[in-house]
């Protein structure tokens, strides 16, 4: 196969945050052309959990996102931390986020957010048995709802495009292949 990896000239950070940074490149295509500036948004890795209740309900959760302008539907999920498992963040997001914990762990899929100008994955989980033990421990602003639905209530949902987070449609997609609801 062709060669079409492109070659890193030069970097730039224009903006460093603890969630975001953003870095101008400059950049050469295998054909010798320069593209100036190519701009990279790196993220850490998220993680995203499929929770399912003994009463085999999904843990979904509610919050409003201000950058679509609505709440909606996701799965618990957030940031891994620098040096923290992937698994290890998952199961803290899901009990801070609803105060749920769960068994039987297994990691169903890595994706790309955007591999156009995204550096990082979402690391998607499927966890059973999930039950409620706490109550939630929300960071500062963070306002989110629990929501249980049950398979075909979440299946209806995605049928209708009423889920719009594209990662946790995908990974819905993995947890629905391994649980033999597709």
């Amino acid at each position: 196969m062709k060669n079409l990896n492109w070659k890193t000239l030069s970097q730039k950070y224009l903006l460093q945050d603890r969630w975001i940074k953003v870095r101008a490149d400059v950049c050469e295509m295998p054909n010798g052309q320069i593209i100036e500036p190519y701009y990279t948004l790196e993220y850490p890795n998220w993680a995203n959990v499929t929770a399912l209740t003994p009463e085999r309900e999904i843990v979904l959760i509610r919050q409003y996102r201000h950058a679509y302008g609505e709440a909606i539907l996701e799965l618990p999920g957030g940031a891994v931390d620098p040096g923290e498992p992937e698994m290890e963040a998952v199961q803290r997001e899901l009990l801070e986020e609803t105060g749920y914990v769960g068994e039987n762990w297994e990691e169903i899929a890595r994706v790309s957010p955007n591999p156009a100008n995204h550096n990082n994955l979402s690391i998607s989980f499927l966890c059973l048995n999930a039950r409620k033990t706490t109550e939630q421990k929300l960071d500062t602003g963070e306002e989110i709802e629990v929501v249980l639905m049950s398979i075909e209530e979440v299946k209806q949902l995605l049928n209708e495009n009423k889920l719009v987070q594209s990662m946790h449609v995908a990974s819905l997609f993995y947890a629905m292949r391994k649980l033999g609801e597709l």
